[in-house]
């Protein structure tokens, strides 16, 4: 495993994290056995960072994580959650005051401080927002927080939210379908020591190489009910890329994978190749799962030519797509 600095905390965390969305909910049917198989291989291969959300199953998310923390008192890990998708209404306002959420949070976990609290995809008003930024420096200082960062949909959220000195983390889409971070926001992270932890490295899935035109979701599933973006924003699912011309853009890159290497370890690896990003949090519902998602990290460098190749696949095929979602 490869090990990173996120931000200005002190921590070194696994470049291969572990993004517990799938394992909460709204990804089909949960299981429970097979998800606490899951965290316990990532902990075994070496993973240290585990991303979840006081949503992901409405909390069973967090749940889970505080069960590994019991069953694995002696293996030191780092979790961060989020907070502020459960607001209703979902308003910039609602983040003045994000304590009840973090009081439960805080329960889940069966903690008392969170190690990071990442704001959860806020409205991009809440940048324009100091007082925002000032109640979580208050909350680090009482003790409840250790650091905070933010979550985001749009690269310019991204960009104001490094601004504020106590961001230390930002949490944003980046994968071989959403590739403009990489020149629009990647080195002005670094430039501010702000951690980046890339989500939907696999695009939902997509990026695995394994769905066809005749796989089925679950009602359930985000998958299945937010290709247009009818709950959340567009871009959470498959990147917000059409499904049909998603998978068109898989049967290139198929063409391009090297002997031996599978879609999600070069996926993965191609996230791997920008210092910048301190860690990929792919999710995992078995071991199996966390197997080939860790091992993206033993892959050698991704040679130019194929970094230019996939480059210009997305050009021609995703960016005129996904555009008008940055």
């Amino acid at each position: 495993m490869i090990y990173r600095p996120l931000g200005r905390t002190g921590w070194n965390v696994s470049a291969i994290g572990f993004g517990a969305w799938a394992i909460g909910g709204t990804w089909g049917d949960t299981d429970d056995t097979a998800a606490l198989a899951s965290l316990h291989r990532a902990l075994d291969r070496g993973v240290n960072f585990f991303d979840t959300a006081d949503v992901y199953g409405d909390g069973h998310s967090e749940r889970l994580l505080a069960r590994l923390r019991k069953e694995r008192p002696n293996d030191p890990f780092h979790v961060a959650t989020k907070a502020g998708r459960r607001l209703n209404p979902h308003v910039a306002d609602g983040y003045r005051d994000l304590r009840p959420f973090i009081e439960r949070s805080l329960q889940n976990l069966g903690t008392d401080a969170i190690e990071l609290l990442q704001l959860h995809c806020p409205p991009s008003a809440v940048y324009t927002m100091p007082e925002v930024f000032g109640a979580l420096d208050d909350l680090v200082k009482a003790g409840k927080l250790r650091h905070y960062g933010v979550s985001v949909e749009r690269i310019d959220e991204a960009l104001a939210a490094i601004k504020f000195p106590g961001v230390q983390s930002v949490q944003i889409i980046f994968n071989l379908f959403r590739q403009r971070p990489a020149e629009a926001f990647l080195p002005a992270a670094q430039a501010a020591r702000v951690g980046v932890l890339a989500r939907l490295p696999l695009s939902s899935g997509m990026l695995s190489g394994k769905f066809t035109r005749d796989s089925k979701f679950s009602a359930d599933d985000h998958r299945a009910f937010n290709r247009q973006g009818e709950a959340f924003d567009k871009g959470e699912t498959f990147s917000g890329v059409d499904y049909e011309q998603g998978l068109a853009a898989i049967e290139e890159l198929r063409g391009l994978l090297p002997e031996g290497v599978s879609m999600a370890r070069l996926a993965l690896r191609w996230i791997l190749m920008h210092e910048a990003v301190t860690t990929a949090i792919p999710g995992g519902r078995t071991p199996a799962q966390v197997d080939e998602n860790v091992s993206a990290a033993d892959l050698a460098a991704l040679p130019a030519p194929l970094m230019d190749a996939l480059a210009d696949l997305y050009k021609r095929r995703i960016a005129p797509q996904v555009h008008a979602l940055w």
